[in-house]
Protein backbone atom coordinates (compact mmCIF):
# COMPACT_ATOMS: atom_id res chain seq x y z
CA UNK A 1 0.00 0.00 0.00
CA UNK A 2 1.12 3.80 -1.07
CA UNK A 3 1.73 5.93 1.67
CA UNK A 4 1.35 9.55 1.06
CA UNK A 5 4.21 11.57 3.16
CA UNK A 6 5.34 15.25 3.03
CA UNK A 7 8.97 15.48 2.74
CA UNK A 8 10.97 18.41 4.62
CA UNK A 9 14.09 19.49 2.91
CA UNK A 10 16.68 21.37 4.11
CA UNK A 11 16.85 25.28 2.79
CA UNK A 12 13.77 24.45 0.34
CA UNK A 13 9.67 24.19 0.21
CA UNK A 14 8.38 20.88 1.64
CA UNK A 15 6.96 18.32 -0.78
CA UNK A 16 4.27 16.23 -1.25
CA UNK A 17 5.19 12.47 -2.68
CA UNK A 18 4.18 8.72 -2.25
CA UNK A 19 6.50 5.93 -1.00
CA UNK A 20 5.61 1.83 -1.81
CA UNK A 21 6.96 1.83 2.18
CA UNK A 22 8.24 3.66 4.84
CA UNK A 23 11.78 3.68 5.54
CA UNK A 24 13.33 1.75 7.93
CA UNK A 25 16.25 3.48 10.38
CA UNK A 26 19.31 1.33 8.68
CA UNK A 27 18.30 2.84 4.76
CA UNK A 28 21.01 4.94 2.98
CA UNK A 29 18.03 7.34 1.38
CA UNK A 30 14.78 8.23 0.76
CA UNK A 31 13.44 6.99 -2.31
CA UNK A 32 10.23 8.20 -3.52
CA UNK A 33 7.82 8.60 -6.52
CA UNK A 34 5.28 11.44 -7.62
CA UNK A 35 7.11 14.53 -5.51
CA UNK A 36 4.95 17.75 -6.24
CA UNK A 37 4.61 20.81 -4.01
CA UNK A 38 1.87 20.87 -1.47
CA UNK A 39 -0.43 22.44 -4.14
CA UNK A 40 0.39 20.09 -6.82
CA UNK A 41 2.54 22.21 -8.92
CA UNK A 42 5.41 20.40 -10.44
CA UNK A 43 8.84 21.00 -8.20
CA UNK A 44 11.22 23.07 -10.33
CA UNK A 45 14.08 21.52 -10.04
CA UNK A 46 13.14 18.17 -11.18
CA UNK A 47 13.13 17.38 -14.43
CA UNK A 48 9.23 16.34 -16.26
CA UNK A 49 10.15 12.63 -17.54
CA UNK A 50 11.48 11.08 -14.50
CA UNK A 51 9.57 8.85 -12.07
CA UNK A 52 11.19 7.72 -9.11
CA UNK A 53 13.96 9.79 -7.27
CA UNK A 54 16.10 9.24 -4.00
CA UNK A 55 16.96 11.79 -1.47
CA UNK A 56 20.03 11.50 0.75
CA UNK A 57 19.35 11.52 4.47
CA UNK A 58 21.42 14.60 5.41
CA UNK A 59 19.18 16.65 2.83
CA UNK A 60 15.74 15.67 4.68
CA UNK A 61 15.29 17.18 8.08
CA UNK A 62 11.70 15.08 8.92
CA UNK A 63 8.84 13.40 7.08
CA UNK A 64 5.58 13.47 7.67
CA UNK A 65 3.47 10.20 7.04
CA UNK A 66 -0.29 11.47 5.74
CA UNK A 67 -3.29 8.91 6.99
CA UNK A 68 -4.95 6.90 4.07
CA UNK A 69 -8.36 8.11 3.40
CA UNK A 70 -9.95 4.96 5.58
CA UNK A 71 -7.99 5.95 8.37
CA UNK A 72 -9.12 9.69 8.02
CA UNK A 73 -12.07 9.21 10.46
CA UNK A 74 -9.83 7.88 13.29
CA UNK A 75 -7.72 10.91 13.19
CA UNK A 76 -8.92 13.32 16.31
CA UNK A 77 -8.68 16.97 14.72
CA UNK A 78 -8.25 19.43 17.22
CA UNK A 79 -9.86 22.68 17.00
CA UNK A 80 -11.14 26.15 18.82
CA UNK A 81 -14.99 27.29 19.56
Amino acid sequence: MAHTVIVHIENADPFVAEVDKLPDPTDQFFACTNPRLRDGKPLHYITDEATSFIFPWHRISFIEVMPAEGEREQVETFFRD
